[in-house]
């Protein structure tokens, strides 16, 4: 059986548990659960993309809340156990990074928190910390209401390729 036909076998209950791995927001993981059975993997993408564009502010606030901070490596396996691996490979740009970027990572998500009220969320696959912190300080410019639309569209993304994790990872 292959990964498309294991999830569109599984228990509404597991199945949600699975796509809530891939988006924390519990109205989109419960309505990806009822979609269900998916004819191919690009009708799950098609339809996990339809489904966030039907979500609101508080189920983008609910999504971020469940990711680690940027560069907060130190966590993601305790706090984030059913996404620490993901995050962790997604956040690689982090390891490496000299300690002055990571402060300011740290300060900037502790700043940016202070001002949104949620943390920084950007799709860090591919990115150098550097990177991340340079986005993070544009954004901090933000008005609240755009900045959240936009940490909605990094969510968007992180979801895609997490989907594309859970159906082709072994």
């Amino acid at each position: 059986m292959n990964k498309l036909e294991s999830l569109n076998s599984l228990p509404y209950d597991e199945a949600k548990a699975e796509f809530m791995r891939c988006c924390g927001s519990t109205r989109w993981a419960d309505a990806m659960a009822r979609a269900r059975p998916f004819k191919d993997i690009s009708a799950v993408y098609a339809e996990a993309g339809w489904l966030w564009s039907q979500t609101g502010p508080d189920d983008w606030k609910e999504a971020i809340s469940h990711h680690p901070r940027v560069g907060d490596v130190s966590k993601l396996r305790e706090r984030f156990k059913a996404t620490g691996a993901w995050s962790e490979q997604e956040q690689k740009g982090v390891q490496g990074a000299g300690e002055d970027v990571i402060q300011a990572l740290a300060d900037g998500n502790r700043d940016y928190e202070a001002r949104f009220g949620f943390i920084f969320l950007i799709c860090a696959t591919g990115k150098s910390a550097q990177e991340m912190l340079d986005h993070l300080r544009e954004r901090m410019n933000n008005p609240p209401a755009l900045e959240l639309r936009i940490a909605a569209g990094e969510q968007a993304q992180i979801t895609r390729l997490r989907l594309e994790k859970l159906l082709t990872s072994p």
